[in-house]
Formats: structure tokens, C-alpha cells, sequence
């Protein structure tokens, strides 16, 4: 029987890696699609020996390009035309960022990243999604949109060119961004058999050397958050259950916790007039770079 495909962005460090490890071990094909080509080809290998598996494939993305995301998707498409299931890992979210960034493509980084790059993705893989017997899209939010329960995406200025730039509110931004989509994209698929859900992420167990320019009043705060934070291990058996698990396989628009309880977001994020008006803005970034 021909084995599951399983596309992880972002699957070089963290959860992605570790989630990537355990679907292997479930008889999955598991692309892991990254940035650093050295990262990833080290990832790679660290994958197939926790794994014991060979059935572990690198391809590269730089999910803020738009050109890269269609290139990565056209490789996909081309080599297996069918893709089981789609997990959004990939995001950006420097603690130490001060200053806006853009990408080569000028459009503010982390929404790009966060937001436009995963959503291009998902709607260039749709078709290899459907020829699935059961496809499955996993997008990633953040349990940080708790203590934000007003939140919103700013539509006339998503990208801080006329506000103040936060880092801060720029990932959670995003964030809000892909648990609409999620939304929106299942009722997109009503009548298919595809999926699509979202993940709410708590704090997760992350290397603070990654972030060398951190004072050090931060790093002793951040350290002492880490050692309440789950383990990747931990964070990605839930990625590894809404990929795979039997039970989820019917149910789609929904928000899954680190346990995979179902969870609630706030009205904002339900109300259907806001997710079109969030994703009429979505398109609009995607369709002006078609």
C-alpha cells in the first residue's frame, strides 16, 4: 500500500521536527520543506535515525517569498500530485526584532511569512489536497491569543507602515490571520473531503542561544517561562494526532489546544463578516503576484 504524504513547513528545529519524527514512525512519507539548506539537511538525517525510517524527503521554501512558495508547490505537484496532509509550521517570531523588516518581495516580513506564505500554499496544493482520500490541513495559532482577547487584524495598515512597528503584535497579528483562514478555508471545502483545522500553540521549549542580542533581564525571564513550556516532543504528538489520528478524520473547522481538545477564540475570529474581510485582503496580496 503506498505510504501517506505528510508536508511540514518549517520541520529543521522545534516542533516541527519533532512532529515530523513521530508521523514518520506512523508509516507517513513526511517532506520536510525549509529555508537553511544546511539545517535542514542535518534535520533531515536526525529525523531518519529517531525515526528509523528512509521515507524522510528535504525540499526547500522560504515561505516569505511568494516565488519560492510556488516553486516549492509545483515540485510537489509535479512529483507526487497527491498530498495527504499539510502542516503549517513555518513562522517567524524574534523576540529581539526591533525594527520592520521586508522581504525581497517588499512586503513586511512576518506577515509574509506568517500569514501570506502558508495561505499561498495551501491554495496551490488544494488539488493534490482533494485527490487525497482524506486530506488533512493543519494551521498554527498561538494560545498567546488568549491575553488578546480584542485583537484584531488591521486591514487598512496589516503591515505597520503608517503605525508604530511591535514585533509582538505583528506575530499575534499573524496569527489571528491563520486561525480565520482556518475558518474560512473549511467552508471553502464543504463537499470535499478535505480537512481543515488549527492548532493553538502554548509556550514551547525553545533555545535562548538563538537569540544572542537578548539582555539579560529577558533571558532570565525567558528562562524561567521555559521551564513551565512543553517539550517539542510533547507539542507535536498533538500535530502528529489531527495528522493521522482516525478520530479527527471527519471534523474540520475547528481549534484544537496542545491536548487536542477543542477550544474556543474569540468573537472577533468567528464572526464571518470579519474572516471575509481579512481574507478579501488576503487574496488581494496573493492575486496582485500571481
Amino acid at each position: 500500500m503506498q505510504k501517506k504524504i505528510c508536508l511540514i513547513t518549517g520541520a529543521n528545529s522545534g516542533i516541527g521536527k519533532a512532529s515530523a519524527v513521530q508521523i514518520a514512525e506512523k508509516g507517513f512519507h513526511v517532506i520536510i520543506a525549509c529555508r537553511n539548506p544546511s539545517k535542514g539537511q542535518k534535520a533531515l538525517q536526525e529525523i531518519r535515525h529517531k525515526s528509523k525510517s528512509d521515507s524522510i524527503e528535504l525540499m526547500h521554501v522560504d515561505m516569505s517569498l511568494q516565488s519560492s512558495v510556488k516553486d516549492l508547490a509545483m515540485n510537489i505537484n509535479e512529483k507526487y500530485g497527491v498530498l495527504d496532509v499539510i502542516i503549517q509550521n513555518a513562522a517567524i517570531f524574534d523576540i529581539t526584532q526591533k525594527e520592520i523588516a521586508y522581504t525581497e518581495e517588499k512586503i513586511e516580513s512576518i506577515w509574509a511569512t506568517n500569514h501570506l506564505g502558508p495561505v499561498l500554499l495551501t491554495e496551490l496544493l488544494l488539488s493534490a489536497l482533494k485527490r487525497s482520500p482524506q486530506g488533512r490541513i493543519i494551521t498554527i495559532a498561538s494560545k498567546g491569543l488568549v491575553a488578546m482577547p480584542f485583537l484584531q487584524v488591521n486591514l487598512q495598515d496589516p503591515e505597520f507602515q503608517a503605525r508604530t512597528f511591535n514585533v509582538t503584535k505583528a506575530y499575534y497579528q499573524s496569527k489571528m490571520a491563520q486561525l480565520m483562514y482556518t475558518y474560512w478555508l473549511s467552508e471553502q471545502l464543504k463537499g470535499t473531503k478535505v480537512t481543515a483545522n488549527c492548532i493553538r500553540v502554548p509556550s514551547v521549549k525553545v533555545d535562548l542561544n538563538k537569540y544572542p542580542d537578548l539582555s539579560k533581564i529577558a533571558k532570565s525571564l525567558y528562562s524561567l517561562k521555559m521551564k513551565f513550556a512543553l517539550s517539542p516532543e510533547d507539542m507535536g504528538r498533538t500535530y502528529a494526532a489531527l495528522a493521522a489520528s482516525e478520530e479527527v478524520g471527519e471534523i474540520t473547522g475547528k481549534y484544537f489546544d496542545e491536548h487536542s481538545s477543542l477550544v474556543k477564540s474569540s468573537k472577533y475570529s468567528i464572526d464571518f463578516n470579519n474572516i471575509e474581510r481579512v481574507m478579501d485582503l488576503t487574496m488581494g496580496y496573493i492575486k496582485q503576484r500571481a
